[in-house]
């Protein structure tokens, strides 16, 4: 008998789903808890929305409260049963007061009006996945919702830094209740996943707005990859107001601060570059974590998704904050908009020996939408002299999976006309390539991580402009992207709703996906998987 099933990211068992332990690590009864409170927050959101149609405001620790919950769910990113059980427990409150406010609730779903104290391992059966029997009616609810998931990770950052849009978490919970309506069909399903495209590029528009405004633009950087001899803290994650906070709480401490996988892009902001102590960027991506965090010596922090279950070596060095959590991990707290207290993790950090060097030198990015239309002139000219023939987006993730050295071995196949634009930890299969430069412009422009996807739409957009094009798709680019998790998910999306077709996704399309639904991304988008570096070569350079 399947004890859970999940099969919301790439590495899930057999390109099928989990159901004895999730290849994340999670257990059946972490992945039933979440699934009870995806099931439990689809539920408010139906609440949220009726009320919404009445006129009736919405508070904002409720957005807060639904936009967490979706992030704690997303892969690698909550493993604490304890917080997953606590969230639960504080949405059925939230929902039971707005139902009061309410008045009536006929019409709602089980969802909606489930109240419940203890004993939330009763409702897994009904809130799991496959409590929707229909495949093609399964598959787009959990697109959506994956898609949703992805928002809501975008969303958290950007509420972190004080800027929200209420008509995004308000089209974040209607679609959240729609995948609890068996009235919609397929079809209205899919006009829902276009819909939640289109939010998700108001999203991440919001957040590049959060983080330009309180940063500065990213701007082209030298990062250095070596150490230096003081004790240090390692900071993972995507969470750039955490970051800020830590350094500045660890200025004049004698305390290094250095970056891992997704926190690299942190380097190419102004802002982040005056602190004297923010050393560099020390390893690869997250999926190498237990080699490099047990090499640090010092304190981890965690500060979004991508934590691997920790080596027992190491354990106690890692400090979670924000929606991720691990049992037995210790955990810095502080909700939206709130002052951490890092103090604990610093003290910790001058009592560990400095980190060992595990390489030297410098990596080059900064190549957001900014800092790229500056050099819009430069790139026009290479393009139109046939300097530039291509470029290639390789955005999205990395994993352990060795069919992901594809990507590495597609890079260095590359034409040396051809230009790679990059966001997200997949970069770390090729950013430290020599690929060289074409006329001053690196061959590998990164925009930083994959909450910064939105710069390379952007960049795609202007391009169609000054070329004067109607189509985007008739640009000189490649879509070949590597995805891992659901904000990888809400970034599909957002392109398909740019326009944007011929897609190719690997190393395996998602299992969610079913016979059906793929089909219909086929012949309406292009989308594609991905062959051996040979064959797709040929299919995209003709050579």
């Amino acid at each position: 008998m399947e004890n859970m099933f999940c099969f919301q990211c790439q590495e899930t068992a057999g390109c099928k789903g989990c159901t004895r332990v999730g290849v994340c690590g999670k257990t059946a009864h972490t992945a039933g808890l979440q699934d009870v409170l995806i099931y439990a927050t689809k539920g408010l959101s139906e609440v949220t929305t009726k009320l919404r149609a009445l006129g009736k405001e919405i508070a904002e620790e409720v957005n807060h409260l639904v936009t967490e919950n979706l992030f704690i769910t997303i892969t690698n990113a909550n493993f604490d049963d304890e917080k997953i059980t606590k969230q639960i427990a504080d949405t059925l409150e939230c929902k039971k007061a707005l139902l009061e406010a309410l008045g009536d609730g006929n019409g709602l779903s089980d969802a909606a009006v489930w109240y419940a104290t203890e004993n939330f391992e009763q409702k897994m059966p009904q809130a799991s996945v496959l409590a929707t029997e229909h495949e093609d009616i399964r598959s787009l609810r959990e697109l959506i919702v994956y898609g949703l998931k992805g928002m809501a990770a975008y969303n958290k950052h950007a509420n972190a830094l004080g800027k929200a849009q209420e008509d995004i978490d308000a089209f974040l919970q209607e679609a959240l209740a729609k995948t609890l309506d068996d009235s919609l069909d397929a079809e209205a399903l899919i006009a829902l996943t276009m819909q939640t495209g289109k939010y998700g590029v108001d999203v991440m528009a919001l957040l590049d707005g959060a983080n330009t405004s309180a940063y500065g633009n990213p701007q082209i950087t030298k990062v250095n990859i070596g150490v230096r001899n003081n004790p240090g803290i390692l900071v993972s994650g995507h969470d750039l107001h955490d970051l800020e906070m830590l350094l500045k709480q660890t200025e004049g401490t004698g305390v290094d601060v250095y970056t891992h996988s997704e926190m690299l892009p942190a380097h190419y902001y102004p802002a982040f570059q005056k602190y004297e102590h923010f050393v560099g960027n020390y390893g690869n991506a997250w999926w190498q974590q237990k080699e490099e965090f047990e090499a640090f010596q010092g304190p981890i922090l965690l500060t979004t998704n991508c934590l691997v279950p920790p080596l027992e070596s190491y354990k106690e060095r890692i400090y979670t904050t924000g929606a991720v959590g691990f049992t037995g991990c210790k955990h810095i707290d502080g909700s939206f908009g709130q002052e951490k207290d890092f103090s604990a993790i610093i003290a910790h950090a001058k009592q560990c020996p400095p980190p060992k060097e595990l390489e030297t030198g410098e990596i080059i990015g900064g190549f957001a939408h900014n800092q790229v239309l500056a050099l819009a002139d430069k790139i026009v000219d290479a393009v139109k002299s046939g300097a530039i023939k291509k470029f290639v987006v390789m955005a999205g993730c990395d994993g352990r999976s060795p069919k992901r050295n594809y990507y590495t071995d597609f890079a260095k196949a590359l034409p040396n006309d051809a230009v790679i634009l990059t966001a997200g930890c997949a970069k770390y299969k090729y950013n430290k390539l020599d690929l060289g430069d074409i006329q001053g412009i690196p061959r590998v422009l990164d925009a930083g991580q994959c909450n910064d996807s939105y710069s390379l739409a952007v960049i795609a957009l202007k391009l169609k402009e000054v070329f004067g094009l109607e189509d985007i798709n008739e640009l000189p680019i490649i879509y070949n992207i590597a995805w891992y998790e659901q904000k990888a998910v809400i970034v599909l999306l957002a392109l398909l709703y740019l326009g944007v077709k011929n897609i190719h996704l690997g190393p395996t399309l998602p299992a969610f996906l079913s016979p059906n639904v793929a089909k219909v991304l086929v012949e309406n988008f292009g989308i594609a998987g991905i062959g051996t570096v040979e064959e797709d070569m040929a299919q995209f350079f003709g050579a």
